[in-house]
């Protein structure tokens, strides 16, 4: 963890520290703030409509419960009962009880009446006078709807209904009730209906103190009565509310549990849910705009801060890569106390001292370094000399015994061959070849080999594409060569067989000889490993321990020379040098 923050640039890590310790935190804040507030809202909105939709049914009750209250005293006063049941054969007589008793109770419940639109006792008996609130039952009375609902009523129970004319008309909301108490004493037939003052009822389902609207179902589910201007609640076909749900509006139904003459009634309250989050956008726009104030000002803040760390600390990494370049700039910055000024002071006191230890010291040093890369190119130079005569020595030498043994058009080529050799012998000012180059020269003196040793000789050369144009130090491959054919496969008495693998391999250059001559010794094999630690001049040591040092002289560390060999098991030999070798070269 610590390893990837610390390959993370300065000005990167502090934002993310801002984004994980700052703005995340906030933005979570607010978030889980602005639910909680919402919820607690919209709970605090609903159950407020709630209780305005609950008050208007209970103001809707009372006032239907003022006319229930009136009409059961109607049904169970017996004065009131036998004075509309009684035959007269006077109208005197009839006014006179009258005056006496039914004008002194109906003036009695002005209070209740004022509420109500009309009180009528309609009653079947022709000695009365039909005024001041009775009147004759008739057919044409029974006829109505209103009675018909009126007189099939369940215990002589009130009835609420809605009262319309023959058409169909709309008139009023109404209190039906049979007036049978004393019917086992009193045959005539008595029908009680109370009229409602419409315009009060309106005013009580209309007093939602909110934008919504209410409707009074009845049993049916057809609208009674609603505050929606869309809808005709007076037409004669009554809309049904299941035809105006809509999935955008939150209902509040209450119903009339327990009132028998309500049963089946419903004060429905209609919000759109607009309505109800409507305080929720005002709190929501308050939570956003303190949201971004506190956003907005820890943000500057906090990139001020970050601006003086960050640019500071950008000044310094300047200054340090012109030194890289030999340029000792000190810093032009007003002295501060905190950790970047403290680091700005020793960068500059340390451009300082490396200036003045350049002066003293510097120049004695390259003219040092010079003389020293003087002496290893003069040595380098030496050592490539000394290998010349080695290899000049055998191919003459196996020229002059078969030239001895048999008299042969052959020598021809060889000739041709030792001529090339000659030639990138003596040709030192050109010290780098390519593998394609180097692959020659190996060739020629297989071929010569081939010449000497006849059939005893089999060799094989495998070179990936990729390699042929790779450099590399003249004659650094082909000693290994020499070596195979004239240390390993000469002893043997037939069956010689070499195989050559120059490949690259990433970014190095690999050479892998193999043979099956007569092998060495643990003893032998540790000799040429010693040849890796000297780094003194080699003389007049010539061969491999002249490729060897020559290899880590010019690529240091990255020359990896391996051998594996058993005595009678042949020699395995592989080579490592960079590929790209202008990197590593100390001379060219």
């Amino acid at each position: 963890m610590n390893r990837l923050l610390n390959n993370i640039r300065l000005r990167n890590k502090m934002l993310l520290l801002y984004l994980l310790c700052v703005f995340t935190p906030m933005i979570v804040t607010n978030y889980l703030f602005y639910n909680t507030m919402t919820d607690n809202v919209r709970d605090r909105r609903m159950k407020e409509i709630d209780r305005a939709v609950e008050q208007i049914k209970n103001d809707f009750r009372e006032q239907v419960d003022d006319a229930v209250g009136l009409s059961s005293f109607f049904y169970s006063d017996y004065t009131t009962n036998e004075t509309l049941d009684r035959d007269y054969n006077h109208v005197e007589d009839y006014v006179e009880a009258y005056d006496n008793y039914l004008r002194p109770i109906m003036n009695s419940y002005s209070s209740v009446t004022m509420s109500l639109q009309n009180i009528m006792i309609y009653v079947a008996n022709p000695t009365l006078l039909h005024s001041g609130n009775i009147g004759l039952l008739s057919d044409a009375i029974r006829a109505e709807e209103w009675y018909k609902q009126g007189a099939a009523s369940v215990r002589s129970q009130p009835v609420f209904m809605r009262t319309k004319t023959a058409n169909g008309d709309f008139i009023s909301f109404s209190l039906v009730r049979r007036l049978d108490y004393y019917a086992d004493r009193m045959s005539t037939e008595k029908m009680l209906k109370i009229d409602f003052k419409t315009i009060d009822l309106k005013e009580i389902i209309a007093n939602l103190n909110m934008e919504g609207e209410m409707y009074l179902v009845n049993p049916s589910g057809q609208i009674e009565f609603t505050t929606n201007p869309d809808v005709h609640w007076d037409d004669r076909v009554q809309p049904l509310y299941s035809n105006l749900k809509s999935s955008h509006s939150i209902e509040f139904v209450k119903s009339f549990n327990n009132v028998s003459y309500l049963n089946g009634w419903q004060i429905i309250g209609t919000i759109d849910e607009g309505e109800v989050v409507k305080e929720v956008r005002k709190s929501r726009d308050f939570i956003l705009w303190s949201g971004c104030i506190m956003i907005i000002i820890p943000t500057a803040i906090i990139l001020i801060i970050t601006r003086s760390i960050n640019l500071r600390v950008v000044q310094i990494l300047k200054h340090m890569k012109k030194v890289k370049t030999q340029s000792f700039e000190s810093i032009d910055e007003e002295e501060s106390r905190d950790e970047i000024g403290q680091l700005t002071l020793e960068f500059n006191r340390m451009t300082l001292q490396i200036r003045t230890l350049i002066d003293d010291v510097y120049v004695a040093d390259i003219q040092k370094k010079s003389l020293e890369l003087e002496r290893k190119v003069a040595q380098l130079n030496a050592l490539q000399s000394q290998i010349n005569p080695h290899f000049l020595f055998n191919a003459l030498e196996t020229i002059r015994m078969r030239s001895l043994l048999k008299d042969e058009k052959e020598t021809a080529k060889i000739i041709h061959n030792m001529a090339k050799l000659f030639r990138s012998s003596f040709a030192w000012n050109k010290d780098k070849v390519t593998v394609k180059e180097e692959l020659e020269f190996i060739l020629c003196f297989l071929e010569i080999q081939k010449y000497r040793f006849e059939d005893k000789l089999i060799y094989e050369i495998d070179v990936q594409p990729e390699a042929y144009n790779c450099e590399l130090p003249k004659m650094l491959f082909l000693p290994f060569v020499e070596n195979a054919s004239i240390h390993g496969i000469e002893p043997l008495k037939h069956g010689g067989r070499i195989y050559i693998r120059i490949a690259r391999e990433d970014e190095d250059l690999v050479f892998k000889i193999r043979d099956n001559g007569i092998g060495m010794n643990e003893e032998q094999v540790n000799k040429l490993y010693r040849y890796l630690d000297m780094n003194e001049t080699l003389g007049d040591s010539i061969g491999i321990q002249n490729v060897i040092y020559r290899g880590k002289m010019i690529y240091g560390d990255r020359f990896l020379f391996e051998v594996d060999s058993r005595p009678g098991q042949g020699t395995a030999i592989m080579i490592r040098i960079p590929s790209d070798n202008d990197k590593y070269a100390g001379i060219g």
